[in-house]
């Protein structure tokens, strides 16, 4: 991957900010636009590992009910979880959508923790982050994505989550890699910023927060605090030619 960011500015010359500061540029501007978000919502480690398996293709207000109701039954432990009927576990958290499978995610999950931790979440932490991300990946149900999400929120591990607003506003600003895995976007903010996990946390949640908010699939340009370093905003603002 080059180590220099190549588009066009407003004015049509090569823009040649380096990749590492036109992310921070970006991270700055969506701070001050949106402020701190308190990411990832949760009263406990082990609700956070929930709503990250839960919110897979569903709306975080759904998720939140489907834990509401896991709460209503104390069923927020791996062993409360484990000891739940999967007809009862799915219609718990029907809410969220795919039900069947996300009872089944969630089960598995809660057997790994048990046969690998005996239930002590705080363990988990102390683990190394290569080890404990291809442990997750190995539950049934939990991709790339969703392990990442476990290891930077309730586990406080320096890794950069990668989902569907991030892709999008990194092409957008014309900084998505020319594979598209995930990987190569993780690597994108991890080698061009430095390692804070607090950092990453914020960064994540503000993309997300612009994703939902501006940087929709159809994309409110005008006013969008990103304008100067987006060519594709650039492009949608301008003046049609006459």
């Amino acid at each position: 991957m080059a180590n220099e960011c190549v588009d066009r500015t407003r004015d049509g010359s090569v823009d040649e900010t380096p990749i590492g500061d036109k992310l921070t540029t970006v991270y700055k501007a969506l701070l001050r636009r949106y402020g701190p978000q308190d990411w990832w919502p949760g009263d406990s480690p082990f609700e956070m590992m929930v709503g990250a398996v839960l919110t897979q293709a569903a709306s975080w207000t759904n998720v939140e009910k489907a834990i509401a109701n896991l709460k209503g039954v104390n069923a927020l432990s791996p062993k409360a979880l484990r000891e739940l009927g999967d007809d009862d576990l799915a219609r718990l958290v029907y809410p969220s959508g795919y039900y069947n499978a996300k009872a089944r995610k969630l089960k598995a999950l809660a057997e790994f923790i048990g046969a690998k931790f005996d239930d002590d979440i705080g363990s988990m932490a102390h683990v190394e982050t290569g080890i404990m991300r291809a442990q997750l990946l190995q539950v049934y149900g939990i991709g790339e994505e969703t392990a990442d999400d476990i290891l930077l929120y309730p586990l406080g591990k320096p890794v950069f989550v990668i989902d569907t607003y991030a892709r999008r506003l990194l092409h957008r600003l014309g900084l998505a890699p020319e594979a598209g895995s995930y990987a190569l976007y993780q690597n994108l903010f991890i080698r061009h910023l430095a390692e804070d996990r607090d950092m990453y946390s914020e960064y994540h949640a503000l993309i997300v927060r612009h994703g939902r908010e501006t940087c929709q699939k159809r994309p409110v340009c005008s006013g969008c605090c990103l304008l100067d370093v987006c060519p594709t905003g650039q492009a949608a603002v301008a003046p049609s030619p006459t």
